[in-house]
């Protein structure tokens, strides 16, 4: 009798606690711990997510939980150029892709702009040419490449191999273009916009991400069969006839963070994969390679001997003896014929090297910032029309820029928001920040020019730079470009605000470059047949995708 009172008694008190639980977990997901208000949205009160777990991974990308590391060490530096000073950083939690953007994820976009703008109207024809990679970048004068210029881009034994020819603009053009792609996607599937908008645009009816969220009666061309067409728009409007809150809010949580390049330290942190070597707050060890161990071949048993990246052994050796010790690769590789690192991301060093989105500096100032650190910043706001809305570019309105070696890129298409740079209104009496570019923010490396605050030969001091590099200007005049190529012999450095990092080593590199700290520059106009790039992706709310752990 006494052990049935006491289950009993057990048993009540589970019961109490459970619902206790439940009504802390009931005034936690659905009323304000501020006021105690519904913010379910019902009875057309405010509406809030406040049961969001957490942010779902985009197609393509792996989770990279953020850390410290330390920035720019490398074991060997051969080439003395002491733009490798070590730097203990930390980075933010992020996510990135698994592979190399590959050729038929770069051929989708070509064919998207194909479809969408077409090239035989004069007006977008710069729209796509501009967009195509340079296969010349396989051309040598004493070198029998035409076979590569002809097939790697699009015949289908190259689809999975990465995308080179590509200058960094077009990867962040490729960037921009996803993101809207995939956040198109997600509303179609969810319900919020008409089912196959996606698979239906024109240069009159096209998604941007940010014009939604921004000014939704804008997108698809101010098409309302396009926007409030999905079964879940139709049920909020059954339940909402007065049409506010239908469209889908940054708030909601539904549409994904941008595609972006990485940034270096993202890039780098990723790359060395150290979450093998982590001994509770600090590193065992180091690591050389983006693998465990110091060599470049597998020590492991099934896969002893075999090279672990695909680079360039010695002179005239781009694979090895052809047989059962080659490393499978005399070019690029396809992608995933390497193992991961220990994130699971695959040739994170050589296949190809990869544009990153820093502009490039010998040195880091960690002195100043040493959270997510990254030099390239320019700070734009959403340019406002005379009606107090947001400028939308309407199909004949591309904004066109002209690169240095003449090539015609787009930078803005249709139904892109216009942006404009950030004023005094933005910047006075900030801390942080006081103008909109910040490229050149605390450049203190004097020693790339050495003549850096001397006077010209015309004593004007206007004009001091901090880098003297060639100044190669392309204009057009009468619908010719003029080419003006700088000869000049008093250039001091290449180094100027248009040059990106790059990293990783590639297929025509030596091991040295393997080492993710490694790091050179190269111009964001131009492209060779041995970069390519990835993209990231920013993660929100929590740190870990399981909460916080204990550490046994």
């Amino acid at each position: 009798m006494i052990m049935k009172n006491l289950v009993k008694s057990c048993m009540l008190v589970s019961l109490a606690l459970l619902a206790t639980g439940c009504n802390n977990s009931r005034d936690y997901q659905g009323n304000s711990r501020a006021t105690g208000w519904d913010l379910s949205g019902r009875d057309g009160g405010p509406s809030y997510k406040t049961d969001y777990e957490e942010q779902e991974p985009g197609p393509g990308l792996l989770f990279v939980e953020g850390g410290t590391f330390t920035m720019g060490r490398v074991q060997d530096d051969v080439m003395h150029d002491w733009n490798n000073t070590p730097t203990q950083q930390h980075v933010q939690s992020f996510f990135i892709d698994e592979t190399e953007v590959t050729n038929v994820m770069y051929l989708e976009y070509l064919d998207w702009l194909k479809q969408v703008f077409p090239p035989t109207e004069e007006r977008y024809k710069n729209i796509y040419t501009g967009a195509l990679p340079d296969t010349l970048v396989w051309r040598n004068p004493l070198g029998f490449n035409e076979n590569m210029v002809n097939n790697y881009l699009r015949h289908p034994a190259f689809h999975n191999y990465p995308v080179v020819g590509v200058n960094w603009i077009q990867a962040t053009e490729f960037s921009q273009w996803r993101t809207d792609r995939v956040n198109e996607k997600r509303l179609a599937d969810k319900g919020f916009t008409e089912r196959d908008a996606y698979k239906n645009s024109s240069a009159e009816s096209v998604f941007n991400t940010e014009t939604y969220l921004n000014s939704p009666s804008q997108v698809y061309g101010g098409s309302d069969s396009i926007t409030r067409g999905g079964r879940e728009t139709d049920r909020l409007l059954r339940n909402n006839p007065d049409s506010t809150n239908i469209y889908v809010q940054r708030k909601d949580g539904e549409l994904l963070p941008a595609y972006r390049l990485p940034t270096e330290a993202e890039w780098e942190y990723a790359a060395l994969g150290q979450s093998s070597l982590r001994d509770y707050n600090s590193y065992r060890g180091r690591k050389k390679y983006p693998w465990d161990g110091q060599y470049t071949r597998s020590a492991d048993r099934k896969t002893i001997g075999d090279q672990r990246a695909n680079f360039k052994q010695g002179q005239g050796d781009y694979g090895g003896i052809a047989g059962w010790s080659d490393d499978g690769a005399d070019i690029t590789a396809e992608v995933k014929s390497y193992e991961p690192n220990d994130y699971g991301l695959y040739d994170m060093a050589g296949n190809v090297s990869e544009w990153v989105a820093d502009v490039y500096r010998p040195r880091v100032d960690n002195e100043y910032n040493d959270f997510n650190y990254f030099r390239g910043n320019v700070y734009t706001k959403n340019a406002i029309t005379e009606e107090g809305k947001v400028k939308v570019l309407g199909p004949d309105e591309v904004i066109y820029d002209t690169l240095s070696n003449g090539k015609i890129v787009a930078r803005n298409v249709p139904g892109e928001i216009a942006q404009v740079g950030i004023g005094e209104e933005e910047t006075y009496l900030r801390t942080q920040f006081s103008r909109s570019d910040n490229v050149n923010f605390r450049d203190g490396d004097k020693s790339s020019s050495r003549y850096y605050n001397q006077r010209n030969a015309q004593g004007d001091d206007e004009k001091r730079e901090m880098y003297n590099s060639p100044d190669n200007k392309v204009t057009s005049k009468d619908g010719e470009l003029d080419r003006r190529y700088d000869g000049s012999s008093e250039r001091t450095t290449l180094i100027d605000d248009n040059v990106r990092v790059y990293k990783g080593g590639s297929w025509r590199d030596r091991e040295y470059w393997l080492d993710p700290a490694q790091r050179r520059y190269f111009p964001q106009d131009m492209a060779t047949d041995d970069i390519g790039f990835r993209n990231a992706m920013s993660k929100v709310g929590s740190k870990s995708n399981k909460g916080r752990r204990t550490r046994n």
